[in-house]
């Protein structure tokens, strides 16, 4: 176990600052959001891990039900609740078209987004950036959340807000959400 990971052991995020909870993102739950490559709650494999830690950084398959009527705009925000840090480290945000359904496994790459991605800023960067949690620091938890947005989302400087601002800044009301956990651990 690294001395790092064991110092750092009883310091997490947690869910209080996760998208999931902030009161304007809140809404129904009709959606359903599913990976071939990990169910809810079980490890995340490798390939989908930072390529830091031999991983290749490929984004998961991912897919949904079908958005309610009215949803102009999918919103995808991938959190690391047991980061080290006060708020969850956003390791992917990204507008989807709501009529695609699925992202085939690498849609979130940075230098080549699949049909229908915008990417946008995380905390990492643009693009998909899988776990890489601190080595000897317990599990962490990985959750996807999709939002049904009724509006696209309009703020000034899109592509370069930074994720927290973002988040903050979406004032279009949630159709439906949708929530799928992966854990990985060093």
């Amino acid at each position: 176990m690294s001395l790092l990971g064991r110092l750092l052991k009883n310091r997490r995020a947690g869910e209080t600052h996760l998208a999931w909870n902030m009161p304007h993102l809140n809404g129904p739950e009709p959606l359903t959001l599913t990976s071939r490559d990990f169910g809810d709650g079980e490890a995340i494999p490798l390939e989908q891990c930072a390529k830091t830690i031999g991983g290749a950084d490929l984004s998961p398959h991912l897919a949904w039900t079908p958005p309610p009527s009215g949803t102009a705009q999918l919103l995808l925000v991938v959190e690391d609740i047991d980061v080290p840090l006060t708020k969850p480290a956003v390791h992917c945000l990204a507008l989807l078209d709501p009529a695609s359904g699925h992202l085939d496994p690498g849609a979130l790459d940075g230098r080549r987004p699949g049909p229908g991605v915008r990417l946008l800023r995380s905390t990492i960067g643009r693009g998909y950036h899988g776990p890489a949690p601190v080595k000897g620091h317990g599990p962490h938890r990985y959750i996807f959340q999709l939002f049904a947005l009724s509006a696209p989302v309009d703020i000034p400087r899109l592509d370069r807000a930074r994720p927290r601002a973002l988040l903050a800044a979406v004032t279009a009301p949630v159709l439906a959400r949708a929530r799928l956990t992966g854990v990985y651990e060093r």
